[in-house]
């Protein structure tokens, strides 16, 4: 029973150890879809109080974000091995731009919630500006 336990051990301290520089990246996306979740369910909130509905906590909400969650540290994970053990000639920086998709795509995210919360002109102008800008980017103008 002790030498399982040592080889179980072993292994985690490997898998650690071998996912240990994408600490940050995880890191940073679990930052970026946790302020996600909490502005999203208080934008639903101010939502519902503003056309006089009533509002509860739906637990598939949180059910969603922890398995998006849980599929994005799947992708970063996926991204670095391919990156640092299969085609370690190239500098691909897969893990880094994932994670960068991400944090962008919740950031745009929290734009939306905080444009519902506030209505502040301030959210609402910074919305528009990353829609024409995005828009822009892809038309190549």
């Amino acid at each position: 029973m002790e030498t399982l336990s040592r080889l179980f051990n072993i292994a985690i301290v490997g898998a650690v150890s071998l996912f240990s520089p994408i600490a940050p990246l995880i890191g940073c996306a679990l930052t970026f879809v946790a302020v996600d979740f909490i502005t999203g369910v208080a934008a639903s909130r101010a939502r519902a109080r503003r056309q006089g509905e009533r509002w509860f906590f739906e637990s598939h909400e949180a059910w969603r974000t922890v398995l998006k969650l849980g599929f994005v540290i799947v992708a970063i994970a996926m991204s670095w091995l391919v990156e640092s053990c299969v085609l370690d000639f190239m500098s691909l920086n897969l893990a880094k731009i994932f994670t960068g998709f991400t944090c962008a795509v919740e950031f745009w995210s929290f734009l939306e919630n905080a444009s519902q919360l506030s209505e502040s002109p301030m959210f609402v102008w910074l919305k528009q500006y990353v829609r024409r800008r995005i828009r822009k980017e892809v038309e190549g103008e």
